[in-house]
């Protein structure tokens, strides 16, 4: 059972994301590496972040027993354009992370098939307004490198394991957490590789504790938020946070960096 205490949730993250370390470190230095875990957890975030928003339509207007992911992609198209207005971008069902992970261990041509999604990923927002959001999206995780392996077969077998550890991470729904998850496994990855790396990860984000600050001095009072503007977007954490201390508050729009703009959406 997911830890439900802010302390509980960070320390039970941080253990697991430490076993994953240790599980996948090889060939590929802890800076590079890093890519590759936190292209995966962005990969499995959108997912469910999609998934949930689907679920949830479908749930209210009385499809109770309605799952986007046990759907077939031919009847997944018909809320393609609806969709990618809203949310700025779409997976199709057999492409959503969990789908993708169940057959991993039997899919041979792994590093194809996530190189096909990510790219349909990528090509789902083309010709709307947030193609220039998710271009390049996934641009860091090449699962065809070599440093993951001298042969495909190696390199599926990393990404079997990535792909496992990603999903066993304990990160439960969004609303639900006392902390943002996805959030603090980013910043728990970027100080752990930035200090191999004689960096500092602060950098690179802004802590969650400071995020929560501004976003709470910031709406004090306020009834309605216009936008939340973050020109200097690294981990979208004080997006995340100005979303999650909102609440129920009507806002407008979310303005960052590619990547958090297609997470917000």
């Amino acid at each position: 059972m997911t830890p439900t205490t802010k302390e509980g949730q960070r320390a039970e993250l941080h253990k697991t994301i430490w076993r994953i370390a240790n599980d996948l470190r090889g060939s590929i230095d802890g800076w590079d590496f890093k890519s590759y875990v936190l292209g995966m957890l962005f990969y499995r975030f959108i997912s469910e972040n999609l998934t949930t928003y689907i679920n949830k339509g479908e749930h209210e207007a009385g499809e109770t027993s309605f799952d986007y992911a046990a759907l077939p992609d031919s009847q997944a198209e018909f809320g393609r354009r609806e969709t990618v207005a809203e949310k700025g971008f779409y997976v199709l069902p057999s492409e959503l992370f969990q789908n993708v992970r169940n057959r991993a261990s039997n899919d041979p041509d792994l590093n194809e098939t996530l190189e096909r999604v990510f790219k349909n990923i990528e090509g789902s927002a083309v010709g709307t307004d947030s193609e220039d959001d998710l271009k390049g999206l996934f641009d860091d995780l090449d699962i065809n490198s070599s440093k993951l392996g001298n042969t495909v077969a190696k390199r599926n077998e990393k990404l079997v394991k990535l792909l496992n550890a990603i999903g066993d991470l304990p990160l439960g729904n969004f609303e639900d957490n006392s902390i943002d998850l996805f959030g603090d496994a980013y910043e728990y990855l970027m100080q752990m590789y930035a200090s191999q790396a004689g960096k500092s990860g602060g950098e690179y984000y802004t802590p969650q504790e400071v995020s929560e600050v501004l976003a709470r001095i910031t709406v004090m009072g306020k009834k309605r938020v216009n936008k939340v503007y973050d020109p200097a977007a690294g981990s979208g954490s004080l997006l995340l946070k100005f979303a999650k201390v909102l609440g129920k508050v009507k806002r407008s729009r979310f303005c960052a960096a590619p990547m958090r703009v297609a997470a917000l959406g």
